[in-house]
């Protein structure tokens, strides 16, 4: 299993640490150029303070990489990125990046999203491996079947078990392969949200609209039916659709297209828009297995839809 230590901003990791019952995190960069690539979910991410301190504080389980608008990272994940305001939050990042921008922009940045960050106390910090380099200034990858990277998992699992907390943060499954393990996590609502925008391209799967303040990422099997968080439970909708989604009006069929419910103009005497849009064909995404699953789209046909 790969393990990866990243240079942390102290400002977003005492943020961070201070806040109380944190399910996921964005660990954002400043620019958007070189995201994980060697990671995968579940995989350990672990924050590594700035020099002078050279001790690994805390850390979280990989879930993706996105590049993002900063306004977007911020309805996704609003203080998880480790600031109070939106503003501060853009202050935070421009302080980092290498050319200034003093007008408004809704700039793009890397954000590493992270399910079930854990911060130790400082007591329990602890020193990173020997290899490491004075001169990295972002991180580098480790694997735990070398020793430096079984250092860094045992130290780990040591200190979340100090913790009270390695039943609930971390399940491994094992196969044939001793040596393998998986993470089972628990995605929050903001790596939700943002995987489904990015698995839909920014746009709406129904209108193709591009303003972001106006899309909303929808589950089809509500979460608190106990639908996941799982990008295959989503649909990127305008905020109207969204909402005549979740009170049945509107559903999806099994073939991906768009149904509207006689129900609109029986309750509302109108929907001429909404009727446009009747069967019409969903913009999917790209990679097949991030299309909603036909499980989740017959329940929402059977459960809520108004036939």
């Amino acid at each position: 299993m790969k393990v990866y230590v990243g240079v942390t901003d102290s400002e977003w990791f005492r943020y961070l640490s201070l806040r109380l019952n944190t399910d996921e995190v964005n660990f954002w960069l400043p620019s958007p150029l070189n995201l994980m690539t060697q990671l995968h979910p579940g995989d350990l991410f672990l924050f590594k303070l700035k020099h002078p301190r050279n001790v690994i504080a805390g850390g979280g389980y990989f879930a993706r990489s996105i590049v993002m608008p900063v306004s977007y990272a911020w309805k996704a994940f609003e203080d998880k990125n480790g600031a109070p305001t939106l503003e501060r939050l853009r202050a935070n990042i421009l302080r980092l990046r290498q050319r200034a921008q003093v007008e408004w922009s809704d700039f793009q940045i890397g954000c590493i999203l992270l399910a079930q960050p854990f911060f130790f106390s400082e007591k329990d910090w602890f020193p990173v491996p020997s290899s490491w380099a004075s001169n990295i200034v972002r991180g580098r990858y480790y694997d735990t079947g070398e020793p430096d990277g079984k250092y860094l998992w045992d130290e780990v699992r040591f200190r979340l078990a100090g913790m009270q907390q390695e039943r609930t943060l971390v399940e491994e499954v094992r196969d044939e392969d001793p040596k393998r393990r998986w993470i089972i996590m628990r995605p929050g609502q903001g790596i939700f949200r943002s995987a489904v925008a990015a698995a839909y391209g920014w746009k709406c799967s129904v209108t193709g609209e591009k303003v972001l303040p106006a899309l909303e990422a929808a589950h089809i099997k509500p979460f608190a039916d106990q639908g996941p968080n799982v990008v295959q439970n989503g649909l990127l909708l305008r905020a109207d659709i969204h909402k005549l989604l979740d009170d049945g009006y509107v559903t999806v069929s099994p073939d991906y297209h768009f149904k509207v419910s006689r129900k609109v103009r029986e309750d509302y005497e109108n929907g001429r828009d909404y009727y446009a849009l009747h069967d019409q064909q969903l913009r999917l995404p790209k990679h097949p297995v991030e299309r909603p699953s036909q499980d989740f789209i017959a329940w929402h046909n059977r459960e809520r839809f108004r036939a």
